[in-house]
């Protein structure tokens, strides 16, 4: 029986790539010369570090923007509230990958509230969807990737005839 995972992976070799283009714009930018303004990746987490708040959002802005040309999608992203010190300025990124509980049984309630002749089953941090028809599959996939009010990007992979 044909079959497809439905999972929210977060590509790391992209995102140190984007984390390391944004270092460099940072140290090249006029309005960043004599500041000691990083990125910082450590796992999943960017931390930015900077003097005044006013820089600490324009580093934000350049890591979504870097992050967005390498394929990140900014859904992933959970961004923390900004620690304003006298002389420094912190934020913590954190990149979401895999599905939690909720989202997974909001993803499998649309795929049987479609009527499509499907099964959807939660596995560990994926969803495995099974059908009869090839043409079903790709019906699900195309409602997926219609849903607006996802708070994760999917992707769909393992597909097999």
């Amino acid at each position: 029986m044909p079959s497809f995972d439905i999972v929210s992976e977060l590509d790391q070799h992209e995102l140190t790539n984007a984390v390391d283009q944004a270092n460099k714009e940072v140290t090249t930018r006029y309005d960043f010369k004599g500041t000691d303004s990083s990125f910082e990746l450590k796992e999943s987490k960017v931390t930015l570090k900077t003097e005044s708040e006013f820089q600490l959002q324009q580093m934000l802005n350049i890591l979504i923007e870097k992050a967005n040309r390498r394929g990140i999608d900014v859904k992933c992203m959970e961004i923390n509230d900004p620690d304003i010190q006298l002389k420094t300025s912190k934020q913590v990124v954190e990149m979401k990958e895999g599905l939690d509980a909720p989202l997974a049984k909001k993803i499998i309630k649309t795929i049987k509230e479609s009527k499509l002749k499907v099964q959807a089953a939660k596995q560990e941090d994926s969803i495995r969807v099974t059908g009869k028809k090839r043409d079903d599959l790709q019906a699900v996939m195309q409602l997926l990737k219609g849903m607006e009010d996802l708070e994760m990007p999917l992707q769909f992979n393992n597909f097999r005839d």
